[in-house]
C-alpha cells in the first residue's frame, strides 16, 4: 500500500476524532477506526478478506499506547480493584488470543456483520444512556475469569478496549462508577497487548508484508499516524470532559458509530 499525503491526512484526521472521543468518554474508539479503516484499506485495493482482520489489528494496536496512560492515571488515584482486575485480567488475555485466531479465520462478510450488530448494540446503549441496576456482590474468581474470557473474546472481535462491556458488569455487582471505569481502563492494557500479539504474531504470522510496512494484521503507518494525532487529542478531549454536555455527546457517538457500521458493510459486501 503506497503511502500518499491523501492517506496521513486520513489516518491523522482519524487519530483526531479518535483521541479526542478517547480522553471525552473514556472509549477505545474501535467503533470509529474500524469501519473507517476497513474503507479506506479496500480503497487502496486490498483484499476484502485481508481489509477487515487488518483494521481489527491496526485498531488494537493503535490503542496500546493510549491504555497504558489511562491505566497509570488510574492506578495512581486508587481507582482501580484490584481482586477484580488480577482474575479478570488472565480471562481477558486468554479471551483477546481466542478471539484474534476467531477474526483470522472467519469470513470477512460474517466479521463485518457480527461487528456491525455488536456495535449497533453499544449504539443503542450510548444513545439512551442506559445504565444497569446494582444488585449483587463481586463473583467469586473463576466467575471473573470467565466474564474477562468473554468479554477479551467479544473486545478482539470487534477492537474495542472492552469498557462498554467491562463498566457495566462491575457496576451490576454493586462496584462504585468511578472504581468500575479505573478497573475498566486497567484491563484496556492487557486487552489490547494481547489482541496486538494474537493479531501481530500469532495469529497473523501468515500475512507478515514488510514491504507493505504489514506486521501480521496490523499496518504500521496507520498504528503511527494515529496514536501521534491521538496523543495530543486525548488529552484536550479530558479537558473538556466537564465542559461539554456528555449525554448530548453519547447520542452522537452513537448516531455515528451506527452510520459508520453501516457504510463499512454496503463497502464489504459491495466487493463480494
Amino acid at each position: 500500500m503506497e503511502i500518499t499525503l491523501e492517506l496521513i491526512i486520513y489516518l491523522l484526521s482519524l487519530g483526531l476524532i479518535v483521541g479526542f472521543m478517547a480522553g471525552l468518554l473514556g472509549i477505545g474508539g474501535g467503533g470509529i477506526m474500524v469501519p473507517v479503516l476497513s474503507m479506506i484499506f479496500i480503497r487502496e485495493g486490498i483484499d476484502v478478506n485481508e481489509a477487515v482482520p487488518l483494521a481489527l489489528g491496526t485498531s488494537m494496536t493503535s490503542i496500546v499506547a493510549t491504555s497504558f496512560s489511562s491505566m497509570r492515571a488510574h492506578r495512581a488515584k486508587n481507582n482501580v480493584i484490584w481482586t477484580a482486575f488480577k482474575p479478570m485480567a488472565f480471562g481477558v488475555i486468554f479471551g483477546v488470543l481466542v478471539g484474534t485466531f476467531i477474526a483470522s479465520v472467519v469470513n470477512s462478510l460474517a466479521l463485518s456483520i457480527f461487528f456491525s450488530i455488536f456495535m449497533a448494540y453499544v449504539s443503542i446503549q450510548l444513545f439512551l444512556d442506559k445504565k444497569p441496576k446494582p444488585s449483587r456482590q463481586l463473583f467469586s474468581k473463576p466467575c471473573l475469569f470467565g466474564a474477562g474470557g468473554g468479554i477479551g473474546t467479544i473486545s478482539a472481535l470487534v477492537s474495542i478496549g472492552g469498557g462498554s462491556l467491562t463498566v457495566p458488569f462491575l457496576i451490576w455487582q454493586n462496584i462504585d462508577g468511578k472504581k468500575a471505569i479505573g478497573t475498566s481502563a486497567a484491563l484496556g492494557f492487557p486487552l489490547s497487548a494481547a489482541g496486538t500479539v494474537g493479531y501481530m504474531l500469532i495469529n497473523g504470522i501468515d500475512n507478515m508484508n514488510f514491504e507493505n510496512l504489514t506486521l501480521g494484521y496490523v499496518y504500521l503507518p496507520a498504528v503511527f499516524f494515529i496514536s501521534c494525532a491521538s496523543f495530543f487529542t486525548a488529552k484536550l478531549g479530558a479537558k473538556y470532559t466537564q465542559k461539554l454536555p456528555i449525554p448530548v455527546l453519547k447520542k452522537i457517538l452513537g448516531a455515528l458509530n451506527m452510520i459508520l457500521c453501516i457504510k463499512m458493510l454496503i463497502s464489504v459486501v459491495s466487493e463480494f
